[in-house]
């Protein structure tokens, strides 16, 4: 694939990737998650998840680095939302 589109793929990966950073911070902060739905967040990870399989399965590197990194912080924000409920 030409690098420029490799490029744009890679920011868009780079900032939809990092727009969940904010939320994990916050939730830290407060210790609150009443406002987050958990079976949206699931349902989220699931996504996610499949398209890192399919970035696997075609073997592109800027779905497959963003949603691994987005898998894993979605994981987070689930896991706080447990914790503290």
């Amino acid at each position: 694939m030409p690098l420029h589109i490799e490029l744009v793929g890679s920011l868009a990966a780079v900032i939809t990737t990092l727009c969940w950073i904010p939320q994990i911070i916050k939730i830290m902060r407060h210790r609150e998650t009443a406002s987050i739905s958990l079976v949206s967040n699931a349902s989220l990870m699931l996504g996610v998840f499949l398209w890192l399989i399919y970035g696997m399965m075609i073997g592109s590197l800027p779905v497959i680095m963003a949603n691994g990194v987005t898998f894993l912080l979605i994981l987070a924000i689930l896991g706080l939302k447990i914790r503290y409920g």
